[in-house]
């Protein structure tokens, strides 16, 4: 069968050169075919009409996949109808079969597509949210909590540890928190935190979320399972998002060093999106906020809490707190602070999540192992650099004497330092001797005295003047050869005779 454009190529030759053959030549096919087309032309005095289809070994057998095709909604895959017609008799190829199913199958799809009405949006009025899979940090995958405002485009974007209850609530109420109001509907997946069955196609939602939506007066709705096209906001939001924040070899990302760090990285990308034109509304999207933020409903001022834990207080002067005979760790800003804590998992992914409810709303602030009795769970991020010289004594005078010794340079203050720990007597009488030496000698040439000293282990009374008098002498040049006089080494003079022949009789 000619396609519309092989027709009008064939009538086209016909009538340049008037002949049938000549016709066929040019067009590539048979004279038969230039006469067909040109006749059906000349009867109709139009296009010509579609060529009669010949009878085919899987005609009998065409209802029984129109079946196939209709029941399995058409997925069914040809080569399994190929084989389920050779059992009831077909004895065609399984090219013809493949033929008829995808002629069947597109048939189907037309009479069954589904046409999408445009979403007329209104301002306050709907929020989507959805997660994505975001970067492994420091061996642990992450999760992109991903929320959109479907009117004005603005999305928010942060990581999170997981999909339990509390992580979802903190993730709301920091969204709510940064959009400046709670829209009246949200919209989301059946996730088990959300819809705990499903009874006659009617989603049960899950007490503490129906807890939650009234505490910020908000509805929870979900879209259709397995429906992501009801959702298509944020599954745009969440496939964009993964692009440029998880890294990759297409976006060249970097890895990701902390969980601070792609927090950050997640802020950067909000405001990134969030003030540049839309491509829909042609407007940023920031913009847009701040006209839809008078039709949000305010946010309650207090954050719903139930779902974190029981309450700790965090001592003043030390950033740990007491849960279940275990000590845990917490970032050092927040002593006197009051913080949440629960437990998440079993077994050996059972841990400790400690949650802290500031002005931005919820946030997790600690995650640790469960801590056995007496052995503490610590992070060494949670508390402040040690002040310097918190674990090494550096020497201060505090007297005319020290003051005298200290000045002679650093070779006396480590000589101070190592004399003091090896336990050594009489310290004072010998400090005021390396004074007294300094005026025989140089200070320079005592402090050196004394760092090497210090160095060595010299300790005693007299091992000071015995180093001054060795290096006035003999300065140190770095090495120590034995003279030629003075050297144990065998010499060569056995070896001058190897090899020659000793005379007969000798």
């Amino acid at each position: 069968m000619k396609s519309a454009e092989e027709i009008m190529e064939i009538l086209d030759a016909y009538d340049l050169t008037g002949s049938l053959r000549d016709a066929a030549e040019l067009a590539g096919c048979s004279h038969h075919t230039v006469k067909r087309y040109v006749e059906a032309r000349e009867k109709v005095g139009g296009p010509p009409e579609a060529p009669v289809r010949r009878s085919q070994l899987i005609d009998p057998f065409l209802g029984k996949v129109e079946e196939w095709v209709e029941r399995s909604k058409g997925k069914a895959r040809a080569d399994r109808i190929h084989a389920k017609l050779v059992w009831l008799g077909y004895t065609g190829s399984e090219r013809t079969t493949r033929r008829a199913v995808a002629e069947l199958k597109a048939a189907w799809r037309a009479g069954n597509r589904r046409v999408h009405r445009p979403w007329i949006t209104e301002p306050g009025m709907w929020l989507q949210y959805d997660y994505g899979d975001g970067p492994v940090v420091d061996g642990v995958r992450t999760i992109l909590f991903v929320a959109w405002l479907a009117w004005s485009r603005f999305r928010v974007v942060f990581p999170i540890r997981d999909k339990t209850l509390p992580s979802v609530f903190a993730a709301l109420d920091v969204t709510f928190r940064r959009l400046g109001g709670v829209p009246t509907y949200v919209l989301t997946d059946n996730e088990k935190t959300v819809t705990v069955e499903h009874i006659a196609g009617i989603p049960v939602r899950n007490p503490q979320l129906a807890e939650f939506a009234r505490h910020y007066a908000t509805t929870v709705h979900t879209c259709v399972p397995a429906d992501p096209a009801s959702k298509g906001g944020t599954e745009a939001s969440v496939r964009i998002s993964k692009a440029d924040l998880v890294p990759t070899d297409v976006n060249l990302g970097d890895e990701y060093d902390s969980y601070a760090e792609l927090e950050a990285a997640c802020v950067e990308f909000c405001d990134r999106v969030n003030t540049r034109v839309h491509r829909v509304t042609r407007r940023p999207p920031v913009e847009m906020l701040a006209e839809e933020r008078p039709r949000l409903h305010p946010v309650n001022a207090t954050p719903f809490t139930v779902a974190f834990g029981v309450t700790r207080q965090v001592p003043v002067n030390t950033p740990m707190v007491t849960f279940e005979n275990g000590q845990y760790s917490v970032p050092h800003p927040l002593m006197g602070a009051t913080v949440w804590v629960r437990v998440h998992g079993r077994g050996d992914d059972e841990q400790v999540i400690i949650t802290h409810v500031g002005g931005d709303g919820p946030v997790e602030v600690a995650r640790h192992r469960r801590a056995a009795p007496g052995t503490p769970q610590l992070s060494d991020d949670h508390f402040p650099p040690m002040p310097e010289g918190a674990l090494e004594r550096t020497p201060k005078a505090r007297n005319t004497a020290e003051k005298e010794f200290l000045a002679l340079g650093e070779g006396a203050r480590l000589w101070l330092v190592e004399a003091a720990a090896a336990g050594t007597g009489k310290m004072r009488v010998k400090m005021a001797a390396a004074v007294q030496a300094a005026k025989l000698f140089t200070p320079a040439e005592v402090d050196w005295a004394l760092g090497h000293a210090a160095v060595h282990g010299r300790f005693a009374e007299a091992d000071l003047a015995s180093i001054l008098d060795h290096h006035r002498t003999q300065p140190a040049t770095g090495e120590h050869r034995a003279g030629e006089n003075a050297s144990l080494t065998q010499g060569t003079s056995a070896w001058a005779s190897y090899g020659q022949q000793q005379e007969a009789g000798q």
